[in-house]
This record gives structure tokens, sequence and C-alpha cells, in this order.
């Protein structure tokens, strides 16, 4: 794990008008208007961020976020998605790759997978980003170390 990288993007409404947090998003998330207030972007700055600390490198996450947030987002902002979609892939199909059984990948969070494989690590809060990227880190360090999961991999799915 060489770093990590964390944003918070100010949400806006399909005319460019910020909206409020939902209390219920605030209790399940930890984020907070006081923190969008202090540290939110918008979102072309955000993925320009993002982009630049990958330096290239493709993108793994737990489904299809790309499709599901990113596409998306950039639609109602209007600005173009900056992140070629061949950047992003499923880490699900590394799981499968190394054994999970799709019977426990059906039902195991992104934030509990280490935990589905033992991994020892600091406490993870669910619904961060952030934990949930590096619950899936620890876990493809672990399978990669163990050898269930071969890094050549990453490249041929």
């Amino acid at each position: 794990l060489l770093g990590t990288h964390r944003a918070y993007v100010q949400p806006i409404d399909r005319f460019g008008r910020g909206y409020a947090l939902d209390p219920f998003f605030t209790q399940l998330t930890g984020i907070t208007e006081e923190t969008l207030e202090t540290e939110g972007v918008g979102l072309a700055e955000a993925l320009a961020d993002i982009d630049r600390f990958s330096d290239g490198a493709r993108f793994w996450s737990w489904g299809k976020d790309e499709l599901n947030m990113v596409a998306i987002s950039c639609y109602v902002a209007g600005i173009p998605v900056s992140i070629p979609a061949n950047r992003f892939d499923n880490a699900v199909k590394l799981l499968l790759a190394a054994g999970m059984p799709i019977e426990d990948l059906a039902r195991t969070p992104s934030n509990k997978l280490a935990d589905y494989y033992g991994v020892d690590h600091a406490p993870l809060r669910a619904h961060d980003a952030l934990d949930d990227a590096l619950s899936l880190t620890y876990t493809l360090q672990h399978l990669l170390k163990s050898e269930k999961l071969q890094a050549d991999v990453f490249e041929c799915l």
C-alpha cells in the first residue's frame, strides 16, 4: 500500500445547485455538512485529483461504481467523464479468481472482506469509501501473499 486518497465531493442537483445532506446519509457515512463546507470539492476537481493520485493505474471497486456513481454524477453535473471506462474494473472478478465462493461474495460487503479472510487490520468504518477500499486492499494483499491470487490476473481479467 503506497498511499491513500480521500475526497469529499460537494453534491449538486441537476440544475447545478447544492443540496443538503439527508440525516440518514450523515448517520451512515459520518460525512457532515461541515465536512463538505471545509473539505468539499467539485466533482471535476475530485476526478482530476484521483486521476493524478492513481498515476494511470486501474481502479478496482467492489461492484460497478464507475457506472453507478461516476458516470451518472458526471452526467448530472454536465461534465465529461475524465477517466476512461477501461481504467475501472470490478474486484469481484479478482475474488472469484482467488476461489471465493459466489455465495460468500453475494453476502460479504466490501468493508467485511478483510474479516472474511481473517486479515488483521485497524478498525474500519462501514460505508466509508476509504475504509471499504482499504478492506479490499488488505484482502488482495493477503491473497497475493498466500498465492491464492496471482499478480497477472489483474491484467488479464
